[in-house]
């Protein structure tokens, strides 16, 4: 009961906050950010499918990984385990709106206040660091 009113109470405050306007963010910096997101993600999704495609040989025969397999076959029958997933992925799904709206925000506010001082500097960082990143952690296969 208390946690339930400490969240409404929380939630309650959050909207306040958030009810405020805030500068709309132009549709290039959205693009731009959404195009360098993308690019950071296909970055992560590529190095763990590396990752896991250099590691699974060497677990083929160890004794562990077999061990391994089991509890993590067994989590995943487990129906509290099942209903964790159902509700993060709901929460996940109901929140996406809310997240979205503060990203906004967020770049708005970027876009009004901060890019004519650090723009600049920002983006000269973000290309410098493009080549290290296309060595270290590529995009593509």
């Amino acid at each position: 009961m208390k946690l339930t009113f400490a969240l409404i109470l929380a939630l309650q405050v959050s909207v306040c906050v958030w009810a405020q306007e805030w500068p709309v963010p132009d549709k290039e910096l959205v693009d731009k950010y959404d195009g360098l997101r993308t690019v950071f993600i296909k970055r992560l999704v590529n190095a763990w499918e590396k990752i896991k495609t250099a590691v699974e040989p060497a677990l083929e025969g160890s004794p562990t990984a077999g061990s391994l397999k089991d509890v993590v076959e067994e989590l995943k029958k487990s129906p509290r385990v099942e209903s964790f997933i159902k509700i993060a992925g709901g929460l996940a799904s109901e929140l996406e709106p809310v997240v979205d709206k503060a990203r906004l925000n967020a770049l708005g506010v970027y876009g009004h206040y901060f890019r004519p001082y650090v723009g600049a500097y920002l983006d000269s960082a973000i290309n410098n660091v493009k080549p290290v990143l296309d060595t270290v952690l590529p995009q593509g296969n």
